[in-house]
């Protein structure tokens, strides 16, 4: 570990103890191994609280939505960085958080946002409920005098290529989603948290700026089929299915409704095309090419390997 970056105050991850794709817990590894410290807020205590510990980090429990617990968490802190799972209290969470913030007259604050919302306006939205909370969060935040710096990365492989699709990649041999023939750029959540380490590192250069965030390549799904194909060694095809029948299975798996309109809307706006972007953001701020899908696949290998057919 290095010193030559410490500092006294402390740099607040939230969402520290995300789920498979969060941001916060490998940006509280980076910043940890970059020298600083860390104040981890969590929303219970449980093994990854205590792993955050193990890591370094200093754990606070406490909810984006209660004002003494982000008191709590952010009194003492110089930098923030404030990012939030898809959520029906997306907006009251930034903006307590923000409140807050400003209160204690915090240095830096990195607002995870989506790159949709730069196809967005104030005539224009889309019909994810949360699109819509992560536009105007990004207005509320404008209009704080806070040091924002918001990232807005495009669809998350860990989210769409794993948690969603993993299961029939096993089963079926096929990556099984309604996202039509448009092209993609998916991203790493590791690779958004070192940009989001670099940014926290040394925040002055960054304040004011929005930065787009993509992986290595925009495709479509025949084509992310086929670098399935290789990097598992085995035939993987891509079903376009029905998004009725998709948007169905994600209630039936218990996911809240919140999240299913945003993960539907998605992948409608795939078959338009709008995710069809492209930056060389993470190569420009971390001078690492981000990850790209064969790497990704390998890396996950265990997660797609073959357990059978099951009834479709």
């Amino acid at each position: 570990m290095t010193t030559k970056h410490q500092h006294d105050k402390p740099i607040l991850v939230t969402g520290a103890a995300g789920a498979v794709g969060g941001i916060g817990r490998k940006l509280t590894e980076f910043l940890l191994a970059r020298g600083h410290r860390v104040r981890a807020l969590v929303r219970r205590e449980d093994k990854r609280a205590e792993a955050l510990r193990g890591l370094g980090a200093e754990v606070v429990q406490g909810d984006l939505t209660d004002l003494a617990s982000m008191h709590r968490a952010i009194e003492g802190c110089g930098r923030i960085y404030f990012g939030m799972s898809v959520s029906a209290a997306y907006l009251e969470a930034t903006i307590n958080t923000a409140a807050v913030a400003r209160h204690h007259g915090v240095e830096a604050f990195v607002n995870m946002s989506q790159m949709t919302v730069s196809q967005m306006g104030i005539s224009q939205t889309t019909d994810s409920p949360q699109h819509k909370l992560h536009w105007l969060a990004e207005q509320a935040l404008s209009w704080s005098d806070l040091p924002v710096v918001t990232v807005r990365p495009t669809v998350f492989l860990e989210g769409f290529f794993l948690t969603l699709a993993a299961a029939r990649v096993r089963a079926s041999d096929e990556l099984a989603l309604p996202m039509g023939g448009g092209k993609t750029s998916p991203i790493s959540a590791v690779d958004v948290a070192r940009v989001v380490a670099v940014i926290l590192d040394d925040p002055a250069p960054h304040i004011g700026q929005i930065y787009d965030l993509t992986g290595p390549e925009s495709a479509d799904l025949d084509h992310y089929a086929r670098v399935f194909s290789e990097a598992l060694g085995r035939p993987i095809r891509y079903r376009d299915v029905p998004l009725p029948a998709w948007s169905e299975g994600l209630r039936q798996a218990r996911f809240p409704e919140h999240v299913v309109s945003h993960l539907s809307a998605m992948t409608e706006l795939n078959r338009q095309g709008r995710y069809d972007r492209m930056t060389d953001t993470v190569l420009k701020l971390t001078g690492e090419a981000p990850m790209n899908m064969r790497d990704f696949v390998k890396l996950h290998a265990a997660e797609f390997k073959q357990r059978g057919p099951t009834q479709s």
